[in-house]
């Protein structure tokens, strides 16, 4: 028999409880936050979704606290291998911690080609969401790339080890340890900068900002994008170099979006629909850019600036065809937000089959992530009985809310 999920405390009474810890009032709190002290009231006692990602790195910030500390972050529960999967984000941490191109490796090179079959077998787990099993693949990857980058083909092993980090950054952060994959990030950046690669130095820069803002340092994330699109302008005649111009484009976009600057966000945006055009969807360094993942991109956008109608009326404009040729994470990306946005126009139904649908597609997503968990939390709050009441109840058992 499957082992129970534990359910997962609320973010509202993590909220309450580092506020009184703090000895504030809701009033200088919220003043902290930037928001009214009606809506961190609200908050703190469920009766709105704590599940804008914008809203939370400002009330992580006005606390003094890390995003993780807040959100709590997901967990694989035991029916998943949680000891097994603690001890591979361990394992993960140390391998990119010795990884250090200034410090010769401790392993003799192995066969550099299976290794790069290795990385590809990694960077599809990614892209199908399976974090878990990328984790257990990635520590003696990096250790063997790190090695191989002191060997004969330098130049292979140094690429191959900037798209490897990328993918171990991306990785511990949907397993729930983000300030790690800044440290990922960074190592990939040395390799990068080894390799003198624009495009690849172009991934490392993508790979740090993404890692950032999954900290809620968009102000950080977008320094590194800007700096690293002015960077890569001259080199679009690159392989991939399009691709990795259009991301970086749309990391800028979305990092000044999140920092309230929505016109200058426009213009970054329209610039990657720009190349999107030149390059259709693309598979290129498993980024995913592409027309549809923008316009999903878009749909991210909104629901986190507080405009879930503008949020689901992108996504019903979405071809559906589109959706099913992008990465099952991007698809599963799309699926969440959308039910996020609807759960917040009270289209709730509606929402919970987006939510089912992004579980059929990437369970780990689903169950790792607190922005469901709040979401399926905020569904709960709102029906306890009714039309689709029978899948809510089995899927607040899945995320760890209980019923």
């Amino acid at each position: 028999m499957r082992s129970p999920r534990i359910a997962t405390e609320p973010i509202g009474e993590r909220l309450r409880m580092l506020r009184l810890q703090r000895n504030w009032s809701i009033r200088y709190a919220a003043s902290r936050a930037g928001i009214s002290h009606v809506q961190w009231s609200r908050l703190e006692r469920g009766e709105r979704s704590a599940d804008n990602r914008f809203m939370l790195a400002a009330l992580a910030k006005a606390l003094n606290v890390p995003l993780a500390e807040l959100t709590g972050t997901g967990a694989i529960g035991p029916e998943h291998g949680e000891a097994e999967t603690k001890s591979a984000i361990y394992h993960i941490v140390q391998a990119a911690i010795e990884a250090d191109l200034e410090d010769p490796p401790g392993t003799t090179e192995g066969e550099l080609e299976s290794s790069i079959q290795r990385l590809d077998l990694v960077m599809d787990l990614r892209l199908k969401c399976d974090y878990t099993g990328a984790a257990k693949l990635i520590p003696p990857l990096l250790r063997e790339l790190h090695a191989a980058a002191f060997g004969n083909d330098r130049e292979r092993a140094l690429e191959a080890l900037v798209l490897a980090q990328d993918t171990a950054s991306f990785v511990i952060r949907y397993l729930g340890d983000p300030a790690s994959a800044v440290l990922i990030a960074d190592r990939g950046r040395q390799a990068a900068t080894y390799l003198q690669n624009p495009v690849m130095l172009g991934l490392s820069a993508w790979s740090q900002a993404h890692a950032a803002s999954g900290c809620g340092l968009y102000a950080r994330a977008l320094r590194i994008a800007e700096r690293a699109t002015t960077e890569l302008e001259p080199h679009t005649d690159k392989p991939h170099g399009k691709e990795m111009l259009g991301q970086l484009y749309m990391m800028t976009g979305f990092s000044k979006w999140a920092l309230g600057d929505t016109s200058a966000a426009e213009a970054a945006i329209g610039e990657a629909e720009r190349i999107a055009q030149l390059t259709g969807q693309s598979p290129a360094l498993g980024l995913n850019f592409g027309p549809t993942a923008i316009d999903v991109w878009r749909v991210s956008m909104n629901a986190d600036a507080g405009d879930p109608r503008a949020a689901v009326q992108i996504a019903r404009d979405i071809d559906p065809t589109g959706i099913a040729g992008i990465s099952r994470s991007r698809q599963a990306a799309f699926y969440i937000d959308t039910a996020r946005a609807l759960s917040n126009i009270n289209k709730d139904a509606e929402a919970l089959r987006m939510l089912l649908n992004a579980e059929r597609l990437a369970p780990q997503r689903v169950r790792l992530s607190p922005l469901v968990t709040e979401t399926v939390r905020h569904l709960l709050e709102k029906s306890r009985r009714g039309t689709g009441w029978t899948e809510l109840r089995a899927l607040c058992e899945r995320v760890g809310v209980n019923p």
